[in-house]
């Protein structure tokens, strides 16, 4: 291949090496070289790459029909998609699936279905969003501006329409002396709500959040009875919660929901990586009874839509993706290999002077890295440490999700790993071996 590259690629100062091949946890370069794939890319690829069964299925749809847009027609392997998605989450009153191609598509479409839900019931004053600084829920104008991720948002601010954030549940820093998890939870949740009021609870749509937080953060998990806090105040209100789990969710950290390890259900949930794996570019938007009933009874219709929406390709792979980790008991493989991995984690960083931090749940984990262990001082960012971390990871044939602005957007370094669902103990055990030199010589290098 030619080193001169049309592609707008993401840093213009770097050609990446040539992905040529993909098999289980593993992708091969053009030079034959072969890395684990510890972050599933952005936590998407979780059968791994190349199942047979996924391409199996694929074939099939292809032969029958790849594309039908969805102002004319369904197809069967939509609707059957959209029945299985209904039925992993028994109880929860979800009653229909709205399909987009990817994470951010799904958090506009979910902004949007909660403000045409109170447009329908006769609130249109509910005009504005809460959302959670640090945290991620994607790239186009709306998603970025429910987002918290400063470095992301930066430049755009004068694009991005007005939301409130409150503080991210975040233990590791924000935990006071002397105060338990549960009533650092409370406390969040007493934020949220003087936020709402604050804000005049008439004007308020939605709370937005990740479950587990995902890459801007990395990996944090909430503290016991949060989401709870948060559900009541929302109820409260009139609020809808809104959960984001593009990325922690469709087995990720241990159940096809990450919000059924929290005792609450979201009015509204985003799902997206895990669903499709990566075989083709799929998300969704699962919404309960009463949203779809508002509408229903009123205008009839959601006034919302983009093309590929519903591709019957990307269905029926994504569809192969849920029925193979339903048929192999991947869920409940996550849940059991997520407890190796912490423990090898914790072996191997639980006393690293320069890990603060080891956090995560199921097969998504994220190490917080700082200078100083004892004063959780992070690095300088002059240093770049992430990028030395990613660069070192990738030299020893290691694919990893390093982070920068862990903190604040400026100061704090983090490394997310979010491997393949049907990664061995044996692999699980290369993939930290390998970060943990890669760790080492990035460290050295900023001394």
């Amino acid at each position: 291949m030619t080193s001169l590259t049309h592609i707008f690629h993401r840093n213009l100062s770097f050609q990446p090496p040539v992905a040529v091949g993909g098999k289980g946890i593993y992708l091969i370069d053009a030079s034959g070289k072969r890395y684990i794939d510890a972050s599933g890319g952005a936590a998407v690829s979780c059968l791994g790459h190349g199942h047979p069964a996924v391409l199996e299925a694929i074939r099939e749809q292809l032969d029958k029909l790849a594309y039908a847009h969805t102002s004319f027609f369904t197809t069967e392997v939509a609707e059957e998609l959209a029945h299985h998605l209904i039925g992993t989450a028994p109880g929860a009153e979800f009653s229909h699936v709205y399909y987009v191609s990817g994470g951010s598509e799904a958090v506009e479409t979910a902004m949007k279905m909660a403000r045409q839900y109170f447009v329908e019931i006769g609130e249109p004053k509910r005009s504005r969003f809460i959302a959670r600084q640090q945290s991620y829920h994607g790239n186009t104008l709306g998603a970025l501006a429910v987002g918290g991720n400063k470095w992301r948002r930066a430049q755009f601010e004068p694009l991005l329409i007005d939301v409130t954030h409150v503080s991210l549940c975040y233990s590791y820093r924000d935990l006071r002396e002397g105060e338990t998890p549960e009533e650092y939870g409370l406390r969040l949740a007493a934020e949220l709500e003087a936020a709402i009021v604050d804000n005049d609870p008439e004007t308020i749509i939605a709370f937005i959040a990740e479950t587990v937080g995902g890459a801007t953060a990395g990996a944090l998990t909430p503290v016991p009875g949060y989401l709870q806090a948060v559900r009541k105040v929302c109820d409260r209100y009139g609020v809808l919660l809104i959960l984001d789990e593009v990325m922690c969710g469709m087995g990720r950290t241990g159940t096809t929901h990450a919000w059924e390890q929290e005792g609450v259900v979201p009015d509204i949930q985003t799902i997206a990586k895990g669903l499709g794996g990566g075989y083709q570019p799929i998300g969704a938007v699962l919404t309960r009874k009463h949203i779809v009933d508002a509408m229903r009874k009123g205008s009839g219709s959601f006034q919302h839509g983009f093309t590929y929406l519903g591709h019957a390709l990307a269905c029926s792979a994504a569809l192969a993706v849920q029925k193979v980790i339903q048929r192999d008991g991947l869920v409940a493989k996550v849940k059991s290999s997520g407890v190796y991995l912490k423990q090898a984690l914790h072996e191997a960083f639980g006393d690293h002077p320069h890990v603060g931090d080891v956090r995560g749940r199921g097969l998504l984990w994220g190490l917080e890295l700082v200078e100083n262990r004892e004063t959780k001082k992070p690095f300088s960012p002059t240093y770049s440490l992430h990028a030395r971390v990613k660069k070192e990871a990738m030299a020893r044939g290691l694919a990893c999700y390093p982070s920068g602005g862990t903190i604040d957007g400026e100061f704090g370094d983090h490394v997310l790993l979010a491997p393949p669902f049907i990664s061995s103990e044996s692999e699980l055990g290369q993939i930290v071996e390998r970060l943990q030199d890669a760790l080492n010589a990035a460290v050295d290098s900023c001394v």
